[in-house]
């Protein structure tokens, strides 16, 4: 089966400009430093499935989700799109591409991703004009009702605006939005993360019913491990720009073979009588993700298990269970938390 999206060797950096040295800042100002927000990431994404990208703040998650919705520019690899290399054009030029329309993102606050003069029915109805064929007034009124309907948004907000609507209906007219234009792929940078507990289940409802009956993929980007067990076929885990396990999620939740895997799923909040794993605290600091050490594991100096090894060369991304992959030259054995 051919990916909606598949990433190769995805790579994306930003120039850190240093402080001038010397006193009052009169000297020449020192190169400016790397950070490595992404770095050599390989995913794919099949029509229909659910795509969990997990990891603290900081990892590269949300840059990851705007390379592959073409929002920001590759440094170095490929993005495909139902197999064709899309990598290569320049973000402000796909806005306006065929494949705009495919891969839509949902943003994480959906009071700020809402233009405040936009009513409900000129939010859903904008991506329509610009992305799909001209059908007149009447055809973009039949998109704008469908997609609503798909997310249970009621005719009768169509004229409001965004300050006139409560949380969750920004949030279905965020997701209304990307669906008025028939994407193949969702891209969700942690879309419940600004709403109350009470709504977010319900958009979590909403997504898995929208993935079930139109077939649309989804690439959920969250912190919030529970939410990303329950929506999720495969979960992909992110650690200071490099993706270091993957895997159906029943299998990494259940026997995670990555040492920065086991610790986040030991420092999920149980229910008081649930059982609970030893929790794993990985001692010491992150390191800098500005100019990293290219010999080295991002995780050498925290992790409780690294060696001589960890600390010159680098893992490479091995299979080491079925359709499971880790970054380790030591991984854990299979078994429970």
């Amino acid at each position: 089966m051919t990916p909606v999206l598949e990433l190769r060797g995805a790579s994306k950096r930003f120039l850190i400009p240093r402080p001038r040295q010397g006193p009052l800042g009169l000297f020449r100002r020192p190169p400016a430093g790397v950070l490595q927000a992404v770095e050599a990431v390989d995913l794919r994404i099949l029509p229909g499935e659910a795509l969990g990208l997990v990891g603290e703040s900081g990892c590269g998650k949300s840059t990851l989700a705007r390379v592959i919705s073409r929002l920001t520019e590759l440094d170095a690899g490929e993005v495909l799109l139902d197999g064709t290399p899309i990598g290569a054009v320049a973000p402000a030029r796909f806005a306006t591409s065929a494949g705009r329309r495919l891969v839509q993102m949902v943003f994480q606050d959906p009071t700020e991703s809402l233009n405040p003069r936009f009513s409900v029915f000129e939010a859903i109805a904008d991506p329509v004009r610009q992305l799909r064929a001209a059908k007149g007034t009447a055809g973009v009124r039949r998109q704008v009702e469908r997609a609503a309907a798909q997310v249970g948004l009621p005719p009768e907000l169509f004229p409001r605006f965004p300050h006139q609507l409560s949380g969750g209906q920004k949030a279905r007219v965020g997701i209304a939005r990307a669906m008025a234009v028939e994407p193949r792929l969702l891209v969700l940078d942690e879309p419940t993360s600004a709403l109350d507990v009470s709504v977010q289940a319900v958009v979590l409802q909403l997504l898995m019913r929208l993935r079930r009956e139109a077939g649309v993929a989804l690439l959920f980007v969250s912190h919030d491990l529970n939410v990303v067990r329950l929506l999720c076929d495969r979960i992909a885990v992110m650690y200071l720009g490099k993706v270091v396990e993957t895997g159906p999620s029943a299998q990494v939740f259940g026997a995670p073979r990555h040492p920065y895997t086991r610790a986040l799923i030991s420092a999920i909040p149980r229910l008081p009588g649930a059982p609970r794993p030893v929790r794993e605290k990985l001692e010491g600091e992150p390191r800098s993700p500005i100019d990293p050490d290219p010999s080295a594991c991002r995780l050498a100096g925290r992790c409780p298990f690294q060696t001589e090894r960890c600390t010159r060369e680098p893992p490479a991304l091995s299979e080491i269970a079925p359709d499971q992959f880790v970054r380790c030259h030591h991984p854990l054995t299979a078994g429970p938390p």
